[in-house]
């Protein structure tokens, strides 16, 4: 195999390891049915190439043109079945069932047909039935995306490339040796991009269903807008979070930030711009914060973070910069409602924040003296050169905090 054959190919086995790590941390966070999904789909892909490839140790040309019809009966029913899923064509059960019983008669008949035949005949017939079932997804594909679904028009790209994929393998796999690798080049792109539709189908499912189980763990206190607790439920968790530290009193890090331009921002562009602008600040707190302190949102134009056995000062004197400087980049928000690019309604906005930062460690503290020091701090922290303000325990002040070196 030429060079140039290779390098598309190792490209087209990276997206598969790429795939099957994100398997592996949809699995971690418990979302086993998608885990599963990207899993199968880049381990049986993977294999139905490498067997057209050649890499299996089989000797005999009949023998492996026999096994190859067997993979491609196998492989295509199996792919069929996922496209289908992805549709959402096997919502009911009946048709669930009767979907796979289908399929299976499909690939036992056609292996079964395939045995009278010469293998090579056999083959030709196997790689017949993958085109035939990719032909139907790639109709029921668009006849879902013509009826309003937007994911179907991925699945119709991701059968596409599937289509050029089985055609150059089964070219390669008819005639291995005089197969130019300009074939092998166009197999190889036609599984990267397939893999990458595939993928992109299957964040999406694994997206909508992260957001679903915050909104049933939240219930109705949780905020679409900025994916968090509501303004009542960061209440109830600062309630839960002081209740344990009167039991157990360990220092507890509090951080408000406060935005000072989200009402500007309202009255010039429209409730749509503050949305989203609030969907940009929240999104970027959810990655810079840590994953053991907790967050929600606070009043119209904030968020709490609460940090527990908050030992040290300095790491949240830290976080409060790093949230600082975070939630201050510039953006290009849309002012209408159309989430693409629209031209003229977009404008260049960035956060004037606050950030008001204390320790807890007086037995006597309380739940909302905290919270509303805190929020006037954060506004305080305005006025101040490094948008932080910090409450010193000890002398009783509020202090702005000086500004970290870039």
């Amino acid at each position: 195999m030429e060079q140039f054959a290779i390098g598309f190919w190792g490209c087209y086995f990276g997206a598969t390891g790429l795939m099957l790590a994100g398997s592996v941390f949809a699995f971690i966070r418990s979302l086993r049915r998608i885990s599963l999904n990207a899993a199968l789909s880049a381990v049986v892909s993977a294999l139905f190439v490498v067997a057209f490839l050649g890499g299996l140790p089989i000797e005999n040309a009949d023998t492996q043109a026999r096994f190859l019809a067997h993979v491609a009966s196998v492989v295509s029913a199996l792919l069929a079945y996922q496209l289908f899923s992805f549709l959402s064509l096997l919502r009911q059960p009946e048709v669930r069932w009767l979907t796979i019983k289908a399929l299976l008669a499909l690939a036992a008949t056609v292996i079964g047909i395939g045995w009278l035949l010469a293998p090579r005949q056999a083959l030709a017939l196997s790689l017949t039935m993958a085109c035939l079932l990719g032909v139907t997804a790639l109709i029921l594909s668009i006849r879902s995306a013509l009826r309003g679904d937007r994911l179907a028009w991925v699945a119709v790209s991701g059968v596409t490339f599937m289509l050029l994929a089985i055609a150059g393998l089964g070219w390669i796999a008819m005639d291995r040796a005089r197969a130019p690798w300009q074939v092998h080049a166009v197999s190889a792109l036609a599984g990267t991009a397939y893999l990458a539709t595939m993928a992109s189908v299957l964040w999406t499912r694994y997206s909508y269903l992260i957001e679903l189980n915050q909104v049933m763990a939240h219930g109705p206190s949780y905020d679409p807008v900025t994916r968090m607790r509501s303004h009542s439920e960061t209440g109830n968790m600062v309630g839960a979070a002081f209740k344990h530290y009167r039991d157990e009193p360990v220092p507890l890090g509090v951080i408000v930030v406060s935005i000072a331009n989200l009402y500007v921002l309202e009255k010039l562009y429209g409730l749509a711009a503050m949305n989203h602008a609030l969907f940009v600040c929240a999104g970027r707190l959810r990655r810079t914060v840590p994953a053991h302190v907790e967050m929600g949102r606070l009043g119209k134009d904030g968020f709490l973070l609460l940090m527990r056995n908050c030992h040290d000062s300095g790491r949240l004197i830290h976080l409060a910069h790093m949230v600082q400087a975070r939630l201050s980049r510039s953006v290009v928000l849309n002012t209408g409602l159309d989430a693409g690019p629209t031209g003229q309604q977009q404008a260049l906005w960035a956060a004037e924040i606050g950030v008001g930062v204390q320790r807890v460690s007086k037995t006597d503290a309380r739940a909302a003296t905290a919270v509303a020091m805190g929020r006037g701090m954060s506004r305080t922290a305005w006025s101040y050169p490094s948008r932080i303000a910090w409450y010193d325990e000890k002398s009783g002040e509020i202090v702005d905090m000086p500004i970290l070196a870039a």
